[in-house]
């Protein structure tokens, strides 16, 4: 029996959603006031019918797909006005009339001949109120043969789509994967007839009407529980004229509640969370609409696999990134890797961003912990100094004076991965393409000027080896103000040692290369227009290496931090996959042998002399710097690495004055060079002697003309090339007194850095302020006028007020005023090490190096104050020395702790003032503890009422050995000397301290970075 149109209700608007047949539409509500979907409902247009289409196993009848076709093409995705005119509860049907514009919907398809006039119902009131017009509009399309009604012979026939099996329930037979195989990365158009879920559609393939499931690619929408469609029972109370909760459907008569309830007693009826939000999403936007699909693979259950495209506009959409976008979907690894590198790359982009927003799916979702951390603000140009491997490059940093220890920064490249360049010292080769990565970057970068955006660091735990048990620093060391502090073994700056591992910071950064690059072609050009918004001008030299297939892309985990330049490092991946260069190959990888002569026995190295002997000149490149005048060489041509040494010419040994600097400025002029060597000769320790040239220039020659080496010529200098220009550039250095000869007298050889015969010595009154250990600790002048002022200023100060976060940024190397945690004094500092990110909070902690008293602590940021000019330009009081002639073992070494526990209790614990002689400055100032370079005094150390001095005292109680003598000593070094050596003898005779098993082995110099040799032939 029919329910009256008054029981439907009044006008209302909605949406529609499907077109299931040419007489039925599904419409779906404006607004939902409750969460999830709104509510929908299917509508029967009233007092027509339209042919239907083919059920299972059956045919359409015909025109019924183009009626199909000409109500869905009017009406989907439109907003209508409604009213349901009648409601048959035992087929749970309502008919009503549908209102498009101003034009009535059922008119319009009887008006086009697509459907007939079904007149008054077998109960009163099944008709539509138009029924009349409806009839007119019929006669009329029969009179002009339109639609159904043609007049032209086999137009019937004609209608009847020629359905394939799967169209009409027979899918056994289908074959995916030729479906795939015929029409993969093309196009197909296609209308999509159902929706499954958020990512999982039923679609009619045109023009063939091949009817196939497909599943999204790259994502996966959550899960809608299976089970049948249910009628809800509602009242009809009205709300603002949409359809809502309050407007649905006819209520459920007892037969359809039992049907609903039985059929769904057995079946999931729990959604997972958001998935009819992501169904309907999807529904909205493609259901009964034309589609592009795109296949990308078929999975192991034979189902199609593919990017869905709808329109949008002049636009066309993906539905998998729109999808993402908004939450409703993850991201698929497996699927997306049968995508394009590009979609893939930006689907899983969105896919991070929506997490990040915790938008609606991923609205708990907590990230995983992440060892990688942001680094911003750190950006700066410099020089190439050397290419570790494919993926790790140190560069001198311009802003700072080349030679300081902060100078030379190693940067690793950002989110790439090369071949593992090995180690030698561990028997470790080189991995496929390792030595080929450095190659190309070495004969590209070095010497070349860069910048550098440095962009995260992460921490990694490394095996060290074991601290000796019962290793610990000297206690009681002295503070600022007289106030004590404990000082600890402690590694570099961003180091923490635990146990047997010790976890180290990483930092890594792109760099872009400015000057072009000559000869690179396609893959220069490639990177060059791939750079991003925002990228600093020059090549990116990690998307250089990548697309040459010489290293990987990292794929990171969510929320880790990778390249700001990311998307197109995986760009150049697929270029070099694509054009399978270098690691994505088929061909076998390049090997290269290369025989090490340095590791080989002494008689190995005399061997090979003859072959390097027959030529003149012969190419080379220098792979380490071991000092300022011995070098490791490659020799290409001859396949094998050399220890090679300048003929005629040293520099000072290790540890001895201007040693480092020699080093620094060979690093700085030939590391990783292509140059020419000459070889002479071959010495007792296999190390091959001769002269070598960088673009043309003899390099022993820059050394003598900066004071950083001696001209040995005792066998003769004819036998050595240029000999002229060494003995020139010597003269030169000796005349301008420049470094070693600082202190020449025409006539008079003098030792490397000690005072001319004749001339006293400086005598120096001192307090020892601070222990650092292995004979090195700071002093304060006594008397010296500048401690009385700086320590007045300071008393002078009223800081009460916290600086405010963010007006105030103390930056690494800056000066500051810091106050001492032992006895809230406030005194000058300087910035070791600052928070890598911006301040936050008041308790954020920075290291901080008191420039007054040597010592320094972590303090917080509420404890530090911007400095007065007037007060930070007075230079630091603090005078690092080191005790001259003997060598002390360093805190980690055998006897060192006890060594710095007994310079701290006779020197600072003992209140006494000192004498200091200073035997010898060194303006090359390693890093110490923080405080950046200085210069270093080599002093003996004598109490004011002591006749022994401290020197003495260590060598006799074991603590420490004498230092070996030199060829070019001074007098009153050889006599200093002469008399430590005694007490030693007396230390060694008694067995005490170090000496307790015996004699031990001296230190032997300029050490090779390999083992020992293994042979007999003296050290490397």
């Amino acid at each position: 029996m029919a329910t009256p149109a008054a029981a439907g209700g009044g006008w209302y608007r909605a949406r529609v959603k499907a077109v299931p047949s040419g007489d039925s539409l599904v419409i779906t509500a404006l607004s939902n006031p409750n969460p999830g979907p709104p509510r929908e409902k299917t509508l029967t247009l009233s007092s027509i019918i339209t042919p239907r289409l083919a059920r299972r196993g059956g045919l359409d009848e015909p025109f019924a797909w183009d009626s199909r076709e000409f109500l869905r093409k009017l009406c989907i995705g439109k907003e209508v006005t409604f009213r349901v005119d009648y409601a048959v509860p035992n087929i749970g049907r309502e008919f009503g009339t549908v209102i498009l514009g101003d034009k009535n919907v059922a008119m319009l398809v009887v008006s086009e001949g697509w459907a007939k006039v079904k007149e008054q119902g077998s109960q009163k009131g099944e008709a539509s109120p138009f029924l009349a017009e409806l009839l007119r509009l019929e006669d009329q399309a029969k009179q002009q043969g339109l639609g159904r009604w043609s007049k032209v012979p086999g137009a019937a026939e004609a209608s009847i789509r020629n359905l394939p099996p799967s169209a009409i329930g027979d899918s056994s037979n289908f074959n995916a994967m030729a479906l795939l195989d015929a029409n993969k990365g093309r196009p197909m158009q296609g209308i999509v007839e159902q929706v499954r879920d958020g990512s999982t559609l039923r679609v009619y393939l045109l023009p063939e009407f091949q009817f196939v499931q497909v599943f999204v690619a790259g994502i996966q929408a959550p899960a809608v529980a299976r089970r049948p469609a249910a009628i809800v029972d509602t009242d009809t109370e009205e709300t603002n004229g949409d359809v809502s909760a309050a407007e649905a459907v006819a209520p459920l008569n007892s037969a359809q509640r039992l049907a609903a309830s039985t059929a769904s007693a057995g079946q999931q009826s729990t959604d997972e969370p958001f998935a009819l939000d992501a169904k309907y999403f999807t529904e909205m936007r493609v259901l009964n609409r034309e589609v592009r699909i795109v296949l990308e693979g078929v999975d192991k259950f034979k189902n199609l696999i593919g990017s869905v495209f709808y329109p949008d506009g002049e636009t066309a959409k993906d539905l998998a990134m729109e999808l993402v976008e908004n939450g409703l979907a993850k991201y698929i690894e497996w699927s997306a890797n049968m995508m394009e590198e590009d979609a893939k790359r930006r689907l899983k982009a969105a896919d991070l961003q929506a997490k990040k927003t915790r938008l609606r799916m991923w609205t708990n979702y907590v990230p995983p912990q992440s060892n990688s951390k942001a680094i911003h603000d750190q950006n700066f140009t410099g020089k190439v100094v050397e290419v570790v491997s494919g993926d790790c490059i140190v560069v001198a940093d311009d802003s700072i004076p080349y030679g300081n220890a902060l100078a030379e920064r190693r940067v690793n490249l950002s989110s790439i991965r090369c071949p593992k360049i090995g180690n030698p010292r561990k028997d470790e080769k080189p991995a496929a393409y390792a030595r080929e990565a450095r190659e190309f970057l070495r004969t590209r970068l070095i010497g070349r000027q860069v910048n550098v955006q440095m962009e995260y660091s992460r921490k990694v735990v490394v095996e060290v080896a074991p601290v000796a048990a019962g290793a610990k620093g000297p206690a009681g060391t002295k503070g600022p103000a007289g106030t004590k502090g404990q000082a600890a073994a402690k590694g570099p700056a961003g180091e923490e040692s635990v146990g047997a591992t010790e976890t180290r910071i990483i930092d890594f950064g792109s760099i872009f290369l400015l000057s072009p690059i000559k000869g690179e072609g396609d893959d220069a050009s490639a990177v060059a227009q791939s750079n991003a918004a925002g990228q600093p001008a020059g090549v990116n030299v990690a998307e250089l290496v990548v697309s040459r297939g010489l290293g990987n892309v990292i794929n990171h985990r969510d929320f880790e931090e990778r390249s700001n330049y990311y998307d197109a490092l995986l760009a150049a991946e697929a270029r070099a996959k694509a054009g399978k260069k270098g690691c994505y190959s088929s061909k076998e990888p390049p090997v290269m042998h290369i025989q090490d002569l340095t590791m080989a026995p002494v008689k190995k190295a005399r061997d090979f002399l003859p072959f390097l002997q027959r030529s003149r000149r012969i190419p080379a490149v220098v792979e380490y710097v071991l000092s300022g005048h011995r070098f490791k060489v490659l020799i290409p041509k001859e396949t094998c690495s050399i220890a090679f040494s300048f003929s005629g010419v040293r520099c000072p040994g290790r540890n001895e004055r201007y040693s480092n600097e020699a080093l620094l400025l060979m690093r700085q002029k030939i590391l990783q060079r292509d140059v020419e060597i000459e070889v002479e000769t071959v010495d007792r320790t296999g190390t091959f002697l001769g002269s070598l040239w960088e673009s043309r220039t003899n390099v022993a020659v820059i050394l003598l003309e900066a004071g950083l080496a001696k001209l040995q010529t005792s066998f003769g200098s004819d036998r050595i090339p240029d000999s002229h220009l060494l003995e020139q550039a010597e003269k030169s250095a000796k005349s301008q007194k420049l470094k070693i000869w600082e202190n020449y007298v025409e006539g008079e050889e003098v030792s490397n850095g000690a005072a001319v015969e004749g001339k006293q010595k400086e005598v120096l009154k001192v307090v020892v302020t601070e222990i650092l250990g292995g004979g090195k600790f700071y002093v304060q002048q006594v008397g010296d006028q500048k401690v009385a002022a700086v320590q007045q200023q300071l008393a002078s100060l009223n800081l009460q007020e916290a600086p405010v976060i963010g007006a105030f940024n103390p930056k690494k190397g800056e000066i500051v005023l810091a106050q001492f945690s032992a006895d809230n004094s406030w005194n000058r500092a300087m910035i070791v090490n600052a928070p890598r990110e911006k301040v936050e909070s008041v308790n954020d902690k920075f290291e901080v190096f008191y420039i007054d008293y040597g010592n320094q602590e972590l303090v917080p940021y509420n404890k530090l104050r911007p400095i007065d000019p007037s007060l930070s330009s007075t230079p630091p009081l603090a005078q690092l020395c080191s005790l001259a002639y003997i060598k002390i073992p360093a805190l980690e070494d055998e006897y060192g702790p006890e060594a710095a526990e007994f310079l701290n209790e006779h020197t600072y614990n003992s209140s006494n003032e000192f004498r200091a002689l200073v035997e010898e400055r060194d303006s090359s100032g390693g890093k110490l503890k923080g405080q950046g370079t200085g210069t270093l005094l080599h002093v003996t150390l004598v109490a004011v009422d002591a006749e022994i001095s401290i020197n003495t005292l260590m060598v006799q109680e074991g603590l420490a050995r004498v230092e070996r003598r030199k060829r070019w000593g001074s007098r009153d070094r050889q006599a200093a000397l002469e008399n430590l050596e005694k007490f030693q003898e007396e230390a060694k005779t008694a067995r005490i301290g170090m000496w307790q098993y015996g004699d031990i082995q001296s230190d032997d110099e300029d050490p090779l970075p390999s083992a020992v040799r293994k042979a007999a032939g003296g050290r490397r």
